[in-house]
């Protein structure tokens, strides 16, 4: 069977609480690596080159986008951020499973550029409590948390575009659940092509002539 890894793109809902469902799934098995971004942006205090981004000058993010080196990339608040495709081209290559996880415009891209890429969208079980979960966070303004349920809306409009809806009510459920998704796509006939020609020659070899 195919033992190469598969990239993992996971979007949804701000609030749906993705961040928290990586975190948890990497903790719990050991065969998942999250995908580092690129960015222009300073590294705050703390933040290690390679660990949490890798830190590039515009000039170098820049000769990134023309040499093709990157999977997707986007820009925000002025600075840059993209998903480097040697990082995540020798995870898989190692076997691990990739997980990378972006807004709903950046899997497009990917899913363009990578077809083979599974893609997961990670939903709480009602917009009521998504809502509920914003407010419960005591972080944010009631007019960021319209801000973000406003943009759920448009978010929802692209929820076909991807093969699996999560949804997160139990954390351990949800990430159980992920990971049972991820690994039965190892499953799949349309990723294990030369493992079924190999079968289909050592079987022809029986066949009556």
């Amino acid at each position: 069977m195919n033992h190469k890894g598969i990239l993992v793109v996971v979007s949804g809902f701000s609030g749906a609480g993705k961040g928290t469902v990586m975190k948890a799934l990497l903790n719990q098995y050991d065969n998942y690596a999250l995908s580092v971004s690129v960015t222009t942006r300073q590294p705050r205090p703390g933040e290690e080159d390679g660990r949490e981004y890798f830190f590039r000058t515009r000039e170098e993010f820049e000769r990134l986008i023309e040499e093709d080196a990157l999977i997707e990339y986007a820009q925000y608040v002025g600075n840059y951020y993209g998903t480097p495709r040697s990082y995540v081209e020798q995870k898989l290559a190692e076997g691990k499973d990739v997980i990378l996880e972006i807004e709903i415009q950046g899997a497009m891209k990917v899913k363009e550029k990578i077809p083979e890429a599974l893609l997961v969208f990670v939903t709480p079980p009602s917009i009521e409590e998504l809502k509920h979960r914003l407010v419960g966070r005591g972080t944010e303004t009631p007019e960021v948390i319209a801000s973000r349920l406003s943009r759920a809306g448009e978010e929802a409009e692209g929820m076909e575009a991807y093969e699996y809806l999560l949804i997160n009510d139990d954390l351990d459920t949800c990430v159980r659940e992920l990971h049972q998704i991820i690994q039965s796509e190892h499953s799949r006939s349309s990723r294990n092509p030369e493992f079924i020609d190999r079968l289909k020659a050592e079987s022809g070899t029986f066949l009556k002539k």
